[in-house]
């Protein structure tokens, strides 16, 4: 019998490989997952609640988008606010297995917070990963909601630490002032947190002269090799990091960083390049090449390039979303956080095109009451948890690189040329 394992991501199924395939899932939850526990809104004690608490709260930020789009991201911003409790803790999903917390999911949503106008919340999602942080810097794979620790014995997720990192740096960012970005700084408490997942980052990768030991990742299954998307994560938060140690003027603890995430990236290339499969020549590709994309590395290497090209060609799937992997089950499944992460990363590097496509997928394949699911069954049904927060997150992530995108062109077509235009 499968054992349900992600948070994003899979199924652990003992005593069956990924390839063969299991009976189709289902939607697990209704409209009504707010009002029961612990996500019942009474539990919030002396918090107003309801659609005008609701309202106040998207008001006080912002909603990237127009028309039904913005009404898409409205609701995956919402199911993000309904799925955090009071302490930051963010579950991944509201259903049994799914109520936990994740590093990698509450990075994301931290991140989604952020850009949206709720930096409270994002800081306070980072808050609660401080406090359930391991002494050497790194995560359990999830934590239960209350905080005390992980559900179960399940290894843990190297890629956390990584994640965490990247999402600091991207949270400082999106809070500081508009003109001041690079400088702003994150919250001196939540500096023990960047500090103790740096030091567990380089002392996983030797200072970025090694990969990191295998580690299950988004796919939450055992791995005895590393995988791409537990080394990619790794590299992007140790750039991340050496960005947050110089707007604090630590230009030594920035170059130290930076030099690792150097090292890293060139290890990652040689020994997944240039095919960039999920063990490097082998386990075919995967949801780990958007890894390397922007905004989780610079565009440069043409055959990680090619690569994330490729994956969704290959890990297509019968309604028209995207599979974990190339080799992941054949079941006919889509999985609506790896479509998300291909859309996501087309905006960032500019293919914008390819972004609303899978942003278009994704808004047409919502549950009736408008949450984004985590899967899409061969016929465009939702199944899995809705809503999933990594996809939620994810979506709101997107759009918002892609309202920044159009805004920018606007300003090219609109603003009048300047002398200053003219010199340069």
């Amino acid at each position: 019998m499968a054992l349900v394992a992600a948070a994003g991501i899979g199924t652990a199924v003992s005593g069956l490989s990924i390839g063969e395939p299991d009976p189709l899932p289902v939607l697990r939850n209704s409209e009504q997952w707010q009002h029961a526990p612990p996500f019942a809104r009474a539990s919030l004690g002396g918090e107003l609640i309801g659609p005008v608490s609701d309202a106040m709260w998207l008001t006080a930020g912002s909603v990237p988008g127009s028309g039904a789009r913005q009404r898409l991201v409205s609701r995956a911003l919402l199911d993000l606010r309904g799925l955090t409790r009071p302490s930051g803790a963010v579950a991944a999903g509201p259903d049994g297995p799914w109520a936990y917390t994740w590093p990698r999911d509450t990075a994301f949503v931290a991140s989604a917070y952020a850009v949206s106008g709720h930096p409270d919340d994002a800081w306070r999602a980072l808050r609660f990963l401080s406090r359930v942080q391991l002494p050497d810097g790194g995560f359990e794979a999830r934590y239960r909601l209350d905080g005390s620790g992980p559900p179960d014995g399940r290894p843990r997720q190297t890629d956390g630490a990584g994640w965490v990192l990247w999402s600091l740096d991207e949270v400082r960012s999106a809070a500081g002032t508009s003109d001041d970005t690079d400088s702003a700084t994150i919250p001196p408490d939540l500096r023990p947190l960047r500090d103790r997942a740096v030091r567990f980052v380089l002392a996983e990768t030797q200072d970025g002269r090694a990969l990191p030991p295998a580690s299950p990742d988004y796919w939450e299954v055992d791995e005895r090799r590393v995988t791409l998307g537990t080394a990619a994560p790794l590299a992007a938060g140790l750039e991340a990091a050496s960005r947050t140690y110089a707007a604090e003027g630590n230009s030594r603890a920035a170059q130290r960083s930076v030099a690792a995430s150097v090292r890293l990236r060139t290890l990652i290339r040689d020994e997944f390049g240039p095919t960039y499969e999920r063990h490097g020549s082998s386990g075919g590709l995967d949801a780990g090449v958007t890894m390397l994309m922007p905004p989780f590395a610079h565009l440069g290497d043409r055959a990680a390039r090619t690569a994330w090209e490729r994956y969704p060609v290959l890990a297509l799937q019968q309604a028209g979303g995207i599979a974990p992997g190339a080799d992941w089950k054949h079941d006919g499944v889509s999985w609506t956080p790896e479509t998300a992460m291909v859309a996501y990363t087309a905006a960032a590097s500019g293919h914008v095109d390819v972004a609303e496509r899978w942003l278009g997928w994704l808004d047409t394949h919502c549950t009736t009451w408008g949450s984004l699911p985590e899967k899409v069954l061969p016929d465009g049904s939702p199944a899995g948890p809705a809503p999933l927060a990594w996809t939620s997150a994810l979506v709101v992530l997107t759009e918002h690189e892609l309202s920044a995108r159009r805004a920018t062109v606007g300003e090219l077509v609109v603003r009048p040329v300047s002398r200053r235009d003219v010199r340069q």
